[in-house]
């Protein structure tokens, strides 16, 4: 990988990794909040809703505050039947008052058995159990590689969506409104969610306030203007725009950064929606 191309993208990563960003974009709206759990549920959704224009999503995610009152967590924990009526009316795009009440209602179901949304997405696993006489050779397999990265989001996400619609007669239509891996979609939504609440560092935009997963698990979210940009740099050469897409540049994202590849995310959307690369944009030389 051409350390031109590195040296350029961290310049990029350095211009929009930085609170200036954060007005324009879906991020603002966990940022209106200090509690954790407010933090959560309106990063899932924001993020759930961004698609169309930024300022358009901006606007419908604050609607959505002042119908829970201005503090999401204490109305869905809270909330008593009548209390949902204020929402029926509720639409972005595709998703619908339908739509939002099975969100609350998930929402409730979770946090009374659980404290942070994390643990929506953490499968619980078996334990391994070692050979005494094999350990060398178990140790060496149990290694994390770049596969076993890939492999654990896809796990995670995979579960998530099946426990998001474990509740009893979840409404059909909102399945289209949470992707996963096993649907062969790129989960940009998700995986920008996660971006949001695992990535660590001290620009003031990521939150980092989940711990069950690393910025090096992490897969680049894949939206049109990052799939563009990155095709134009050749980081992918895959056709289709699916969750192997995703993967492929991450995979070379990593070779770039092993612990924080999705850093580079700010770099292809700024340079995609800031500077319109892929549109009218011209490579430098690299």
């Amino acid at each position: 990988m051409s350390e031109n191309l590195k040296s350029f993208l961290e310049e990029k990563v350095a211009q929009y990794n930085r609170p200036e960003f954060i007005a324009n974009d879906p991020i603002v709206i966990p940022h209106v909040f200090s509690k954790k759990q407010d933090i959560e549920i309106m990063g899932f959704w924001a993020a759930t809703l961004a698609w169309g224009q930024r300022v358009t999503i901006i606007k419908k995610c604050k609607e959505l505050i002042e119908l829970m009152d201005g503090a999401p967590y204490d109305f869905i924990i809270n909330h008593e039947e009548p209390d949902l009526k204020k929402l029926l009316h509720f639409k972005h795009r595709t998703f619908n008052d339908i739509d939002t009440l099975y969100f609350i209602a998930f929402f409730r179901w979770h946090y009374e058995r659980f404290d942070s949304l994390e643990d929506a997405f953490v499968p619980v696993d078996k334990p391994v159990i070692l050979d005494d006489n094999k350990a060398s050779v178990h140790e060496q397999m149990l290694r994390p590689t770049q596969h076993d990265k890939t492999e654990k989001i896809e796990r995670y996400l995979n579960h998530f969506r099946s426990y998001f619609f474990s509740l009893p007669d979840y409404p059909h239509r909102t399945k289209k409104h949470v992707s996963s891996p096993s649907q062969k979609s790129t989960c940009k939504r998700l995986n920008m969610f996660l971006r949001w609440m695992v990535r660590k560092d001290n620009a003031g935009v990521d939150f980092g306030i989940w711990q069950k997963l690393t910025p090096a698990d992490l897969i680049c979210p894949c939206d049109l203007h990052v799939d563009r940009v990155a095709r134009k740099l050749k980081l992918i050469t895959r056709k289709q725009n699916d969750w192997q897409t995703a993967n492929e540049l991450t995979e070379r994202l990593r070779q770039l950064d092993p612990t924080d590849p999705v850093k580079y995310d700010f770099a292809l959307f700024g340079l995609g929606i800031e500077e319109r690369w892929g549109i009218e944009g011209v490579l430098p030389e690299l």
